[in-house]
């Protein structure tokens, strides 16, 4: 009994130290273009219309995501209001919730111990953190693809009750799809293959059981597809699943990277749980049977979502995101197994994590000192892209005392290191909880600086419009901000052609970059410049 109160105030814990980490300062920056705009537009959309079966943009039909994200955002915004906060409210509860999984899946295939290791290898490394507090879809796509894989661990392990666990991996690997599309099913697809491949085929899975996973997967992840045959948009299904597949076969967007885009990612932007998960990469078989079939499946995972997202021609940060699970995992691993004496402490680990944390205590002295003197950069002629130098015109409001973030991660990593000798595992708790602080301060103070460069002019704009009758577009650039911080609404559709030369009652305004403002007006002689902010040139055609 005692141990069960003890987990449940650990569980509590856990849960109100994700609420403190997570949730405070959601809404201190506006919704950066394109995702996070994106699918809060569709959210507002979707309430300004009252038609919750169908996403839009534009108040057009939007293929591109299923609509089960766009529904928290939805219910989010229905408690919170339409803001910034709201949109991004249910991925801290995503963290929060990912943590608590963590905890309790590492407690019972290790240790109380290991559970918390991951919980802090997940929440103190920077991208796996920084993700939480945004408005994308991918922290509750990956929770629900990592339950998936992990309920058909527990299928494939477990002697009794195993039908439980193909009916909870079918309808999580559902949820995943009504979540972002196919790839939660490709993911969990190649995961169980590699490790079967692995295994010469010798499976523990039943004709009848394949059957079960198939109905719950196509009743949980099918239903908003069947609902639109039934409601006849079939054609949506086929503009969908085309966009699928431009996604792995072309560069949508102008996402086109390297081979090793996602290596790098991953190596720099899940510090520091990346380079402790380099010692779990060779051969260990330290553990007991299920630990060791636990870190395999982690192993084959990773792998799976690195070389598939590598080979994939579109390549976004957040593609890999998959990753955080088994990397941190592997890092947790690491950890565990060195503070147990299976693992050496290394010098090279230690001078990598030092040598990281100095690169972004630079990046961060780096971008203060830009935004100190931005003057002097641009008038240098060192940047020869004409956006880039007016978008470091922007007034920004560094006070000189922002490397102190950088000061204070390197500090901390040192101190950190220089403790393991006799306090091991708590120096690597407090390291962690360093990376959080430091991750923390620097989406608090170094984010709104960076917004104020990339794109504040083009939202204080729609914002300052967002009560007038007008008409809002873009010229020669995508961008979400028109629709949400302007508050579209459904009767302002006319077509691009009316808007630019046709009859019009009421006034049109029209963004571009100032690379393209001489091309518009030499197109469009009716519209006159009315704002030309850091890059950003607004237009306007009166009736």
């Amino acid at each position: 009994m005692g141990n069960k109160i003890s987990s449940v105030n650990i569980n509590l814990l856990i849960a109100l130290f994700g609420a403190l980490v997570f949730i405070p300062f959601l809404g201190n920056v506006h919704l950066f273009d394109w995702d996070e705009i994106n699918f809060a537009e569709s959210a507002r959309e979707m309430i300004v219309t009252g038609d919750y079966l169908n996403v839009r943009i534009d108040f057009k039909l939007f293929w591109e995501k299923p609509p089960l994200f766009i529904w928290m955002q939805v219910l989010s915004m229905k408690i919170f209001g339409i803001n910034e906060f709201a949109a991004r409210f249910p991925n801290a509860i995503a963290g929060i919730t990912t943590l608590l999984v963590l905890f309790n899946i590492g407690k019972k295939h290790f240790s109380e111990k290991f559970g918390l290791l991951w919980v802090f290898a997940y929440a103190g490394s920077v991208l796996p953190h920084f993700y939480f507090k945004s408005g994308i879809i991918d922290p509750w796509f990956n929770l629900f693809i990592f339950f998936g894989i992990y309920f058909f661990i527990r299928y494939l392990s477990e002697d009794k009750n195993r039908i439980r666990f193909i009916i909870f991996s079918a309808a999580a690997i559902g949820l995943g799809t009504l979540t972002k599309g196919p790839v939660a099913l490709l993911l969990f697809l190649l995961t169980g293959f590699v490790y079967l491949l692995l295994h010469k085929f010798k499976m523990r899975i039943t004709f009848k059981d394949i059957l079960i996973y198939v109905a719950i997967f196509s009743f949980v992840g099918g239903f908003w597809f069947f609902l639109q045959i039934m409601n006849g948009n079939f054609t949506i299904i086929q503009d969908f699943i085309k966009y699928q597949i431009e996604l792995f076969g072309s560069n949508v967007a102008g996402h086109q990277e390297p081979f090793y885009y996602h290596f790098i990612v991953l190596f720099f932007g899940v510090f520091p749980a990346s380079i402790f998960a380099l010692k779990s990469f060779r051969k260990d078989k330290s553990g007991n049977e299920e630990q060791n079939l636990f870190k395999e499946w982690m192993m084959i995972l990773f792998w799976v979502v690195l070389i598939l997202f590598s080979i994939v021609k579109t390549k976004i940060v957040h593609y890999s995101s998959m990753a955080y699970f088994p990397l941190t995992f592997l890092a947790a691993y690491s950890i565990y197994k060195t503070e147990e004496g299976v693992f050496k402490k290394s010098k090279v680990i230690s001078g990598i994590l030092i040598f990281l944390a100095f690169f972004y205590a630079f990046a961060i002295f780096a971008f203060q000192y830009i935004g100190k003197n931005h003057e002097k950069i641009i008038h240098s002629g060192i940047i020869k892209d004409a956006f880039a130098n007016a978008n470091l015109q922007a007034i920004t409001s560094f006070t000189g005392f922002e490397f102190l973030l950088g000061v204070f991660l390197l500090a901390g990593v040192i101190f950190a290191l220089y403790n393991t000798k006799k306090l091991y595992l708590k120096a690597m708790f407090g390291l962690f909880a360093v990376t959080i602080v430091f991750t923390n301060l620097t989406q608090s103070i170094i984010v709104p600086q960076i917004e104020k460069i990339s794109q504040k002019a083009a939202v204080d704009f729609f914002t300052e419009h967002q009560n007038e009758d007008a008409y809002f577009r873009t010229y020669g650039m995508k961008s979400y901000a028109p629709y949400f911080y302007a508050k579209k609404m459904q009767t302002d559709n006319i077509s691009q052609t009316q808007m630019l030369t046709g009859k019009i009652s009421k006034p049109v305004y029209v963004m571009c970059r100032i690379t393209k403002k001489d091309e518009f007006e030499r197109k469009y002689p009716d519209f006159n410049v009315v704002q030309n902010k850091n890059g950003y040139v607004f237009l306007e055609r009166k009736p």
